[in-house]
């Protein structure tokens, strides 16, 4: 098969960047925010030099801190040129090695972009077409209209082998699956980072086939997986299927390539009460589109009846091993599974009291309020209940209304300030990446991208511009300033991300992955060593490889890229304003 090479003129000059030991953001930094570079322990250079287009020195300077890594007490040199504010071209040299410097407006607004882009190069059940995806076009597949009810997943109403429809939806991740566990998480933090940079998200154009129609796009990309969500939905007693899949992943083929039948499998607790959550959290936001007038009304219903039903049922918890052992055929695709469900109630009973305003559900959302505040993952939602009633109080929404706002705005704060207190020694002046619990399967997104999004609220709520900065230093660890030296998100950078574990990426005949996605990171766990001899590394935050196979660390999943633009919007947002 023919491959196509793209971004060539990204890989050019800095193609050697494998063995570069100048790690700096190699997407851009603002003119007026922070400039960091580190040096690695290879560079013995004590001094550093930064040139401009026309080789003309434009700085010049000592680094200002040495760190030592916890993990393999390498010793680096932090440099800051954050006095260098004129906009342009650059090149940093660290004795006889150089890296390219961009300084630029607008530094993250091409990656903010292309990561929600990304969504609809994720779409299932439609052709996506050249004049939107360029090279990356592809015939439909996936159409799923004729989707099979699973044993685990019947009721007297739908028996085992009935016949749905439920069409529309992205894929999950490198796989070809749809998880409403997941999906749900990954709109919701979309919808909390639109309603808090609304007129900064409102002009994104994303060239995609709804871009012509009164909404903004980003709203409409959303709409698409939401349409799929309430299909999701057993329409007899409110119960919400965990996911739609295969009996096993497929292998690394294009979709419409693929055959395996497609079931909904076994209702859960959380699929209700994220689908509750994000279908009434959606109605509230979409209610001002007349096109969605209709699907406001319905989503209202549906996450009321979904809540019911957890009420209900509230430990009825996805068991995918012991379905197993009663039903055929047997299911090996990804679980999302967790054993408890007093954070997705704490979040639905907080979206529906939003939306409805009654207090039943107020009551709710109070009973199950978390002790404190955690970055929101999709196993532990608590923090996006958090950051709702946040929203809410900094939109101005919450006027009259008794609730404990106030200590959770505390809680997060506190948070944010744990963070804080690595910067001083920080390998790679963030405050992520210096803790072996910093690193697991995932590690780019909530560990780096969505505690980014923690520290830009933290700077809302005090005003005070360290958490702004160490906000952005979290973006510039995920575009270059890491350990491995990749920008860890498709199509960008010097030292690109090439392999992603996406069989989108693997299968389509192009050399350049799907642009705009967030590689997992490095992850310590390698569990996927039986599979991968890539990797350069046991330490921690070196664990990683741009490996095909490295589903542990090279994975990409809709909400990690979520998390990617929350962070990013937010910090252009802020900076546009």
């Amino acid at each position: 098969m023919k491959k196509i090479l793209l971004a060539a003129s990204m890989l050019g000059a800095y193609a050697s960047a494998d063995a570069q030991s100048i790690k700096v953001n190699q997407v851009g930094y603002y003119p007026s925010e922070i400039k960091v570079a580190v040096i690695e322990p290879t560079n013995t250079a004590k001094a550093f030099v930064l040139k401009d287009a026309k080789g003309k020195k434009v700085w010049a300077g000592k680094a200002v801190r040495t760190s030592v890594s916890p993990f393999t007490q390498k010793e680096r040199q932090i440099v800051d040129f954050s006095s260098v504010k004129t906009p342009g071209t650059y090149t940093l040299f660290a004795g006889k090695e150089q890296q390219k410097v961009i300084i630029k407006d607008k530094a993250f607004a091409d990656v903010a972009k292309a990561a929600m882009k990304a969504f609809y190069l994720q779409r299932t059940a439609m052709p996506i077409e050249e004049k939107y995806a360029g090279v990356y076009a592809r015939p439909a597949a996936h159409m799923d209209n004729k989707v099979l009810v699973h044993a685990s997943a019947a009721s007297p109403l739908r028996p085992e082998g009935t016949v749905i429809s439920s069409p529309y939806g992205w894929y999950d991740a490198g796989d070809f699956n749809k998880y409403i566990v997941n999906s749900g998480f990954t709109i919701g933090v979309l919808l909390q980072a639109y309603e808090l940079n609304k007129a900064y998200v409102d002009n994104m154009n994303l060239v995609i086939p709804e871009s012509e129609d009164a909404v903004p796009d980003y709203l409409d990309e959303i709409m698409y997986n939401l349409k799929w969500m309430i299909t999701m939905q057993d329409p007899y007693d409110g119960g919400v299927y965990h996911k739609l899949t295969t009996p096993n992943f497929e292998g690394f083929e294009m979709p419409a390539n693929v055959s395996q039948t497609r079931y909904v499998v076994q209702k859960s607790t959380q699929a209700a009460l994220d689908f509750a959550a994000t279908l009434a959290q959606a109605a509230r936001i979409y209610s001002a589109y007349s096109k969605y007038q209709s699907f406001c009304k319905e989503a209202v219903k549906a996450a009321e009846r979904a809540y019911a039903w957890a009420v209900k049922n509230p430990t009825f918890y996805y068991d995918q091993n012991g379905n197993n052992k009663k039903y055929s055929p047997k299911v090996n695709t990804g679980m999302y599974d967790d054993r408890a469900s007093a954070d997705e109630f704490f979040w639905a009973a907080t979206e529906l009291y939003l939306v409805t305003k009654q207090n039943s559900y107020f009551e709710q959302a109070k009973s199950f309020m978390p002790q404190s505040y955690r970055v929101p993952t999709w196993g532990e939602v608590s923090g996006l209940g958090v950051q709702e009633w946040i929203n809410q109080s900094l939109l101005g929404k919450l006027d009259g209304i008794d609730f404990p706002v106030e200590k959770m705005k505390a809680d997060l704060v506190s948070y944010c300030d744990d963070c804080m207190l690595r910067m001083p020694t920080s390998c790679f002046n963030a405050p992520h990446g210096n803790r072996e619990k910093d690193f697991c399967w995932g590690s780019n997104s909530e560990n780096c991208a969505g505690q980014g999004i923690a520290l830009t609220y933290a700077y809302t709520l005090t005003k005070d511009k360290k958490y702004f900065d160490a906000a952005i230093s979290d973006a510039d660890y995920l575009f270059g300033r890491n350990a491995t030296g990749y920008c860890f998100v498709t199509g960008f950078g010097t030292k690109q991300v090439m392999h992603p574990h996406q069989r989108l990426s693997a299968a389509d005949g192009i050399d350049a992955p799907l642009p705009g996605f967030l590689a997992g990171g490095p992850n310590p766990g390698q569990q996927d060593i039986a599979n991968v001899t890539s990797y350069p590394s046991k330490a921690a935050d070196e664990s990683y490889t741009d490996d095909v196979n490295s589903y542990a660390s090279n994975e990409i999943a809709i909400n990690w890229n979520a998390y990617l633009v929350g962070l990013l919007v937010t910090i252009e947002s802020e900076l546009s304003k």
